[in-house]
């Protein structure tokens, strides 16, 4: 028995949930789909208005955002099967058999994380350093190359996991904007001891921002990052700094990042970012942000 749990804030997920919906029909068990609308506007909610006329589908209206963790923990909350399967509103399903086959795996695995994958074609061309990243991260997103780092490759866009082991979990609430709640999700879930099953059952992931909104994000990761450090230690971004502490050039990193923000922000907003750029301008405005805001 499923029930499918779909987070969204202001954006439309109908083709997602029609697709569901359709497979879920053909299910021999029952199911649900949630939509938790997190905080969406009045224009957002519409978007989606029409998928609760379909068979098992319900729309959860929040009206204050609850957040990226807490509007999931609600929504396990709110389920009522014992397998939950948690999708991001900005996917595509392409695989006729996606329910069937996380339904094969949950009759012997507590966890199975399903994987996504990236269109072929760029989207948009504002989009290109969102795009250059995520295909080059495809690469290392196969079942058989996650499985070699079972809890540091953990993706919440997509995973199916007992409803009783993830309320005794739950994602940390304290992580409210955006930014490493997979990670810290895959260390908890190390911690207590779970195995996680990693299979290939990707969903499309449509959602690219543009290279001006996604920097922005990035950057509100790296703050996401900070306040969770201690609870982590396994991230390359988090064991560069510490190698730059460890010989007291931190100072200097964040001294560099000052005075070439303007040049890696113009390369990083090309049409040809450099993914080798878009590791230094993480890992500076990270020292920057350590050294002279949280003064660390």
């Amino acid at each position: 028995m499923l029930s499918i749990l779909i987070p969204t804030k202001d954006y439309n997920c109908r083709i997602l949930i029609e697709e569901l919906s359709r497979q879920g029909e053909a299910l021999a068990v029952p199911y649900e789909i949630l939509l938790g609308e997190d905080g969406s506007s009045s224009e957002g909610v519409e978007l989606n208005r029409p998928v609760a006329n379909l068979p098992k589908c319900r729309i959860i209206e929040y009206r204050e955002n609850q957040g990226r963790a807490r509007i999931r923990n609600r929504l396990a909350e709110e389920a009522q099967y014992d397998s939950l399967i948690f999708i991001d509103s900005d996917a595509i399903v392409e695989k006729n058999d996606f329910l069937a086959t996380y339904l094969d795996h949950l009759r012997t695995d507590d966890i199975v994380c399903g994987g996504l994958y990236h269109p072929v074609i760029i989207p948009s061309p504002d989009c290109t350093l969102r795009y250059k990243y995520e295909k080059n991260a495809d690469r290392k997103r196969p079942a058989h190359v996650r499985a070699k780092n079972p809890y540091n490759d953990f993706s919440t866009f997509n995973f199916a996991i007992k409803r009783n082991l993830f309320l005794s979990i739950r994602f940390d609430e304290n992580i409210k904007e955006y930014g490493y709640e997979d990670t810290l999700f895959g260390h908890q879930i190390k911690a207590r001891g779970f195995s996680v099953k990693h299979v290939d059952n990707p969903l499309l992931h449509t959602g690219l921002e543009s290279n001006r909104l996604y920097l922005r994000k990035i950057e509100q990761s790296l703050k996401t990052l900070y306040t969770i450090r201690e609870d982590i230690d396994t991230t390359p971004l988090l064991m560069a700094y510490r190698r730059l502490r460890t010989v007291r050039m931190v100072p200097f990193a964040a001294w560099c990042w000052r005075n070439v923000q303007t040049l890696l922000h113009d390369n990083l907003m090309s049409e040809n970012p450099s993914l080798f750029v878009f590791k230094l301008y993480k890992l500076g405005y990270y020292c920057n942000y350590v050294l002279y805001e949280r003064g660390v």
